[in-house]
């Protein structure tokens, strides 16, 4: 008969639970506060203002760029770290990891130095080629691929490091190539944790501010995102402020159902 382990029975102290419910409360009350005033009555009319609408479709489009793109070029960079060894491979994945801990204001000024007109290469993008980055929708899926595209390495990154080698192998064995053994074999063991990422990374570029503002500008039609709009909103009309926001809630709450905690087992392996 196994065993129990005592330590899970044992119930915690009541100042723990005080805490900790104090915490709950400390969370819950900010959303709360959101629930209550919002005005339930004209929030469709609130949600299709000029504003909303252009933000809503902006939102949308930018946050769909900045997860292919982070799927076309993530993925093969997740594959390197996780199966091959290389000289600097911890800095490449602090580097890697290095957005999601980076304000992301100053990711927006790291952009602007980088791509700005009178960045390392946004002058001769500009100079040669007449490519501005700033102040255009391309700059903002730009900025929100920088800030969301670490979420989608890092879950496929676990993923495969801890997928079983030996069916790689028996499919080698049985004389597929790489690329049949990639698309056959590995992508499809992995493909839960990569539709996790694509997830987060989407949820992740969809809320994303500081440095889409910093990078992109704020220019109703052409750069200003959800995020963006709630922000202007809040300054001259609080409801749509409020309907936006409850809109961005209503997403985050649907994407951290559907994962189900995939993202925290991603994170601690």
């Amino acid at each position: 008969m196994a065993t129990i382990n005592p330590l899970r029975r044992r119930r915690p102290s009541a100042l723990v639970v005080a805490v900790a419910t104090l915490t709950v409360a400390f969370l819950a009350v900010p959303i709360i506060g959101l629930l209550t005033k919002a005005s339930w009555s004209t929030l469709w009319a609130d949600l299709t203002t000029p504003l909303a609408i252009d933000a809503l479709r902006l939102s949308l489009v930018c946050s769909l760029w900045a997860t292919g793109l982070s799927l076309v070029f993530g993925l093969p960079l997740a594959w390197v770290l996780a199966r091959t060894h290389f000289p600097g491979r911890n800095l490449v994945r602090a580097l890697t990891i290095l957005p999601m801990v980076l304000p992301p204001v100053v990711g927006g000024v790291a952009l602007l130095l980088a791509f700005g007109r009178d960045g390392i290469l946004g002058r001769p993008l500009f100079d040669w080629f007449g490519i501005q980055m700033t102040f255009s929708t391309a700059g903002a899926v730009m900025a929100e691929t920088f800030v969301a595209m670490p979420f989608l390495i890092i879950t496929v990154e676990a993923a495969l490091r801890s997928l079983d080698g030996r069916y790689e192998e028996a499919a080698a064995n049985l004389g597929a190539g790489r690329w049949t053994t990639f698309r056959r074999v590995t992508l499809p063991m992995v493909s839960s944790s990569l539709i996790a990422g694509a997830a987060l990374t989407w949820a992740r570029a969809l809320g994303e501010f500081g440095a889409t503002i910093t990078f992109a500008g704020d220019i109703q039609g052409r750069t200003q995102t959800l995020p963006l709009a709630v922000y202007l909103a809040l300054q001259q009309n609080e409801q749509v402020a409020i309907a936006l926001s409850l809109a961005l809630l209503a997403v985050s709450i649907v994407v951290l159902v559907a994962l189900r905690g995939r993202w925290l087992g991603a994170i601690r392996s």
